[in-house]
């Protein structure tokens, strides 16, 4: 008798489940940006967006591959497609984040990549949507941003063939890769001179809920002295004299006030400061640049975003592929080991290292 009650509460849970899952509506957008491995990643991190799929659309041939599609003989676009939950992310903010990632006066491709198959394109799949990209074409068009027309495409939405396995999550999968290819195209250069600090406006999944600045009494108690000159009063530690300057161990860097994920080992290099420098962000979104006049000198000083802690500075004296040296105090920082990733909550940067590729 036992058994059939557990049985029974068994299966009346897995109804109610698939009832909940089921009444969880979710909708697609689809858009072509160039290169697919750059378009993943600002979707990824919205909340409300559930999956995005590398992929090709726009084109004849049926179940093309990467081979074909690049050589552009098919009339497929490399495209994303965007899984998303209408209740929580609207289809004019995925507009919004789109038209921040691509030089849309462009007839002929994306950054480094030409030719029809890197062009950009909205495809809509109900009337309603291209309402909407319509709209906010012609509202871009007449911003003022660009000096020339706005070009990208508004198509009905046909078939979508997903991309091989191996460019899904490329910027996961092969992290140093990626960013060297991102940075040399160019794409990140434009952005920042077309858009600034607009580019800040749009918010990682709950960043702002998930990593909140404590108030002041909070951090005098949580911090110590060093922590709390270096985060809230812009001081400076002693070089070669400070935690992270020679930590050669695997895990990522987060802020020590906020929690926030700021940078990652993959990206440290011994820059011979005396103070932990990167590359590159791990989160860029996390990461607020802001023009220094102090000491009779103008740098530029790195700031967290959701903490508003000071960090260090942003040279341009960095080894490839950025060229660039973040430096840091380590005061600002707390090192979270790739073992203790999952415990502490950090779970999506695992894949990072496990699949990790030698930078020699």
């Amino acid at each position: 008798m036992l058994k059939i009650i557990i049985l029974f509460s068994f299966l009346l849970l897995l109804i109610m489940q698939t009832r909940i899952y089921a009444d969880t509506k979710t909708e697609k957008a689809t858009f072509a940006g160039g290169c697919f491995w750059c378009m993943e990643t600002p979707f990824e991190k919205l909340d409300g967006v559930t999956e995005v799929i590398s992929g090709y659309t726009g084109g004849k041939k049926v179940n093309p591959t990467y081979e074909e599609v690049s050589y552009g003989g098919t009339g497929h676009l490399e495209s994303v497609q965007i899984i998303y939950d209408p209740s929580k992310i609207t289809y004019s903010e995925l507009l919004d984040v789109f038209w921040k990632q691509i030089d849309p006066t462009d007839p002929n491709g994306q950054f480094v990549d030409r030719g029809s198959q890197y062009r950009s394109a909205i495809f809509y799949h109900n009337d309603e949507q291209k309402g909407f990209a319509e709209k906010s074409k012609e509202e871009l068009d007449k911003s003022g941003k660009f000096r020339k027309p706005v070009v990208t495409e508004i198509i009905l939405a046909s078939a979508f063939y997903k991309a091989e396995e191996y460019h899904q999550d490329y910027y996961k999968k092969n992290p140093i890769r990626y960013k060297f290819y991102r940075y040399n195209s160019g794409r990140d250069q434009y952005l920042k001179k077309i858009w600034g600090d607009e580019m800040q406006k749009k918010v990682s999944k709950n960043n702002n809920e998930k990593y909140k600045k404590p108030s002041k009494e909070e951090l005098q108690k949580k911090l110590t002295p060093l922590q709390y000159k270096v985060t809230q009063e812009e001081g400076t530690e002693r070089p070669f004299a400070n935690e992270y300057w020679d930590n050669h161990r695997d895990g990522i860097y987060v802020d020590i006030v906020s929690g926030e994920p700021l940078f990652s080992s993959l990206d440290k290099f011994d820059s011979r400061t005396g103070w932990p420098s990167f590359t590159t962000p791990l989160v860029e979104e996390n990461i607020i640049e802001k023009e220094d006049r102090t000491f009779f000198t103008v740098r530029t000083e790195v700031r967290s975003k959701n903490a508003d802690s000071h960090l260090g500075h942003v040279f341009d004296d960095g080894p490839k592929p950025t060229g660039l040296r973040y430096c840091m105090n380590s005061a600002s920082l707390r090192f979270i080991p790739k073992e203790d990733l999952e415990k502490e909550g950090y779970g999506q940067y695992v894949k990072l290292f496990e699949n990790k590729t030698s930078k020699e």
